[in-house]
């Protein structure tokens, strides 16, 4: 009886919320470490494949996760689903980034002087098919989904994007209103994405077509990190405008552009019914109802 007793006490420490955010941030980046290790051998004329690997190897380890620790099928990746809205946040994600450039070269802070070769998008397309799909996983698929399932929609929205926005703190020309921007623009928006189909496949394609169109094709530095695209630009004028060395993110077109799709996913994600009160308090059955959208 002791055993037994033991062993609930311990299932539910595993199905805690915090307990499942905490192992699920360190499981996933597991699978890409191993990975790595896979990758080393890989010759230098595969180097392009090597983010792609490391992306299925996150898929992998979310998938293991999912079925293992929270003992159910990821619905959030369902395969049937993942053609068409992987495209529509190709799409999205492109769009957005193109009216904020549009925008900024109306106001004269956006200029192209020269252009590259085509190939020189490769580079980029592999590091934001990783970013994308890695970050994803785990910010909206680990840290946003189960927050949502212990606080709610709103705290989750809020708390998921700040750590989103804090997470780049480090990174190059980095400052208060950058990582507000990021916060914004990308953690709203991005959980907004999820909450409308309640899967993880728009919020991927359109964080993968926001930073592969920015630095692959516009030459613009992504987070801070300078990017050779196949567009040789320069963003020049007032800091607000151009986002100084963080780049177009931090600047206030892309807040407000981004930020407006965002409230208007989350107006459609609640039209669906896909807003989410708190329920911890809810038998696990009911919870488990409440995860399955009605489209």
């Amino acid at each position: 009886m002791k055993i037994k007793l033991d062993r609930a006490r311990l299932r539910r420490f595993i199905q805690f919320p915090l307990t499942r955010i905490v192992v699920g941030i360190f499981w996933v980046p597991i699978f890409v470490a191993l990975g790595e290790l896979v990758t080393k051998r890989l010759p230098a004329a595969l180097s392009f494949y090597k983010p792609i690997v490391l992306a299925l190897c996150a898929l992998l380890g979310y998938y293991t996760f999912v079925r293992i620790l929270e003992r159910r099928k990821p619905g959030e990746l369902l395969a049937l689903s993942a053609p068409l809205e992987f495209l529509a946040g190709l799409l999205i994600g492109g769009l957005l980034i193109s009216s904020t450039v549009a925008a900024l070269h109306l106001f004269d802070v956006f200029a192209v002087t020269g252009r590259n070769d085509w190939t020189v998008i490769l580079a980029p397309l592999a590091a934001a098919v990783l970013a994308g799909v890695l970050e994803e996983l785990i910010i909206r698929g680990i840290v946003f989904r189960i927050a949502e399932e212990w606080f709610g929609s709103g705290i989750a929205i809020a708390g998921s994007a700040a750590l989103f926005g804090a997470l780049h703190i480090p990174n190059p020309g980095s400052s208060v209103v950058s990582v507000i921007a990021i916060a914004l623009e990308a953690g709203v928006m991005l959980a907004a994405a999820y909450m409308l189909t309640r899967r993880l496949w728009l919020p991927i394609g359109t964080h993968i077509a926001w930073n592969f169109v920015q630095g692959g094709i516009f030459g613009i530095a992504t987070s801070g990190v300078a990017t050779k695209g196949w567009l040789i630009s320069t963003l020049s004028g007032p800091k607000y405008l151009s986002g100084g060395a963080f780049g177009a993110e931090a600047s206030v077109v892309a807040i407000v552009i981004c930020f407006s799709a965002g409230m208007g996913m989350l107006w459609l994600a609640y039209r669906r019914n896909h807003w989410i009160r708190r329920r911890a308090s809810l038998p696990r059955s009911e919870v488990r109802d409440m995860s399955k959208p009605n489209l």
